[in-house]
């Protein structure tokens, strides 16, 4: 059965039918991409979940930053820095960084694996609920801050290079993976196969 749908780019409304897998259909009009069937989306978002799950652990036990100051060593984990800042009255970025760094990744790895698997038994139960959960996911997808969170590691590295030691830690590389792995499984997971029970049934 075709679908109507609305050009993003250039607002046409066109007629597309159904797409085979890893095919693509343009707008007729200005050659935007406005619906695409994305091969294998379930096992890539399946796969690239559960790897950034396995280094979820090492992100949150492994230090992020070793520092050497005239011989004292000290190590700092994600969770260190969370407890410094709460002890030193900034619990408001306290809670930042705990959720962006610690609970969103976790939530949104756990959202994708309930949303592949319930996608993948083609269920047809609480389908719009599902949808509001992918929303919620591809909302809250921003606040894991790569960027900021390494280059406050950058200007660590820069600032105080002359007076200790500061080395990367091995949990700020699985740090970097988890974030990239999610946005990655993020980005293959295709909505529609939520409804595609849906479409089977009717």
């Amino acid at each position: 059965m075709d679908t109507i749908i609305a050009c993003n780019t250039c607002g046409l409304t066109q007629r597309v039918e159904p797409l085979s897998a890893g095919a693509a259909a343009e707008c007729c009009r200005c050659g935007s991409i406005i619906s695409e069937h994305r091969a294998r989306s379930l096992e890539r978002t399946a796969a690239l979940s559960l790897a950034a799950l396995i280094f979820y652990v090492p992100a949150n036990v492994y230090p992020i930053l070793v520092m050497n100051y005239h011989g004292a060593y000290s190590e700092s984990t994600v969770w260190d820095g969370c407890v410094s800042l709460f002890k030193n009255g900034q619990w408001l970025v306290a809670l930042i960084v705990f959720f962006a760094s610690i609970l969103i990744p976790l939530f949104k790895l756990l959202g994708l694996f309930y949303l592949t698997a319930t996608a993948k038994l083609k269920s047809p139960r609480r389908q719009r609920e599902r949808t509001r959960i992918y929303r919620l996911l591809d909302l809250i997808g921003p606040w894991a801050m790569l960027d900021v969170f390494l280059l406050a590691v950058l200007v660590a590295l820069v600032k105080l290079r002359e007076l200790v030691t500061i080395l990367p830690g091995p949990g700020l590389l699985a740090f970097t993976a988890v974030v990239v792995l999610t946005i990655l499984a993020s980005a293959s997971f295709d909505p529609k196969l939520i409804w595609t029970a849906h479409e089977k049934a009717s």
